[in-house]
This record gives structure tokens, C-alpha cells and sequence, in this order.
């Protein structure tokens, strides 16, 4: 069981964390788009740390479970816990895929496909604007207010 609260945000709260997005923001997290590939800023990003929620600040994933995986958008075989990702048949496009929101607040993060690296043998592949990164001994983001795990070090 997770440590961290996974009750949605009110519709105040919501509201709020909607207000400070940018346009690719919430093209991607609120209406389930996509960025281009080779472009995110999390592509590269080789620091310790977690990558969490953009919208509600949740863990999604630890930068332990990132690899190369040459597709153009950040890629992890493993979330920080099974329970921050709920995971929603995609028929989109004219094929069947697996999105990942978050559990949380529903955000889109992007897709699960089962080409990945022992030991989960999973590519969970992120849009980097759906993520936020806090470095290795840094405070996770807590907008929601909530204490707890959210405030304590990763």
C-alpha cells in the first residue's frame, strides 16, 4: 500500500493547479495529447532524483528506472509504486495501447508497452511536460497540501 494520499484533488484544488499551466501543458495533461519526440526536457536528464506529477506533484517515477530507450521521450521499465499509475485501454489511432494517468488526478503521462528492460520487461513512455523532477534528497512537491509522505525527502 502506497504512503502517499491518492485521493483526487477538490475541484477548488483542480482548478488551481489547472490555472498555472502552459498551453502544451495541458494539451498533453488535461486532453490526452502528446509532445514530440526528441524534444522533451526530461529526455536527457541523467540526475538522481524522482520524477512526479506535473498537475498534483505524485511520484511516478524514480530516475533508477530510466533507460535509453531510443524512442524520443523519457522511458522507465518501473514506477516509484504501482498504485500512482492507473493504466486505461487506448483505441485510438486505429491500434490498442495502454495509457498511463496518473492515479492521483487522472492526468495523461503517456503509454505502457511490453518492449521494455528486465525485470518488468515494461517501457513506460512519458511526455516530459507531464513531469516535474525533484532531485535526490530535495523535498517532494506537495500542492495539494496534503503533509505527510508528499513532504518528506525522497
Amino acid at each position: 500500500m502506497t504512503a502517499f494520499d491518492l485521493t483526487p484533488p477538490t475541484e477548488g484544488q483542480r482548478a488551481t493547479l489547472v490555472e498555472g499551466l502552459s498551453e502544451d501543458e495541458s494539451r498533453v495533461l488535461l486532453h490526452h495529447g502528446t509532445e514530440a519526440p526528441f524534444c522533451g526536457v526530461f529526455l536527457d536528464n541523467k540526475l538522481d532524483g524522482v520524477y512526479c506529477c506535473r498537475l498534483c506533484g505524485l511520484p511516478l517515477f524514480r530516475s533508477g528506472a530510466k533507460f535509453d530507450s531510443g524512442t524520443g521521450w523519457p522511458s522507465f521499465f518501473q514506477p516509484y509504486d504501482e498504485a500512482h499509475i492507473r493504466r486505461i485501454r487506448d483505441d485510438s489511432y486505429g491500434m490498442v495501447r495502454t495509457e498511463i494517468v496518473c492515479a492521483r488526478c487522472g492526468s495523461h503521462l503517456g503509454h505502457v508497452f511490453p518492449d521494455g528492460p528486465p525485470p518488468t520487461h515494461e517501457r513506460h513512455c512519458l511526455n516530459s511536460v507531464s513531469l516535474s523532477f525533484v532531485e535526490e534528497g530535495e523535498a517532494l512537491p506537495d500542492p495539494l497540501r496534503r503533509g505527510g509522505a508528499e513532504a518528506q525527502p525522497a
